[in-house]
């Protein structure tokens, strides 16, 4: 039941904000599953509410996009590195759903990690459109992009600034 209502609630915010396409982060689910059967049923359950989004959004036009999920929560969006969480941290203790930035600011690492989703489909779109001449030389200027296995928020940010900047020269 919890499935189906997250999956119609993904279905109507995309529908009431016009998405064009949803973007998930591609989960391996190859392989031995380890951990306790809590977590074993709860990796069953995103596979089949990422298939129900899925088979909903098509019939209304819309997209699916997935993109990378390493690190999506571990690295900080603001860049500055991998995030501390649960008792990594003295300031967030036992807290899993909270993380601290090496900058010391403590933040919610879902929010982290969908900017960071976000993020990399962006770059993917942009840096998928140039052509090769292009892209090699925007890579060059802005060096993460071209990994994008570990692109954050501001990876996208500097791009969109190499990309304002060259538009500006034209």
């Amino acid at each position: 039941d919890i499935a189906v209502k997250t999956a119609a609630f993904i279905m109507d915010t995309a529908s009431v904000f016009h998405a064009d396409v949803i973007v998930f982060e591609h989960l391996d689910k190859k392989g031995k599953k380890r951990g306790s059967k809590k977590q074993r049923l709860h990796m069953w359950r995103t596979e089949y509410v990422q298939r129900m989004v899925e088979n909903k959004a098509h019939r209304q036009g819309m997209r699916i996009s997935r993109v990378c999920a390493w690190g999506t929560s571990r690295l900080a969006y603001g860049g500055s590195g991998k995030v501390k969480r649960g008792k990594e941290s003295e300031r967030t203790n036992s807290c899993y759903s909270l993380c601290e930035f090496t900058t010391g600011k403590i933040y919610n690492c879902d929010l982290n990690a969908a900017y960071n989703i976000g993020a990399r489909y962006y770059i993917r779109e942009i840096v998928k459109s140039l052509p090769e001449r292009e892209r090699l030389a925007l890579e060059a200027k802005v060096p993460a992009a071209a990994r994008r296995s570990t692109c954050t928020l501001s990876t996208l940010i500097d791009l969109h600034a190499v990309l304002a900047a060259q538009a500006a020269g034209s």
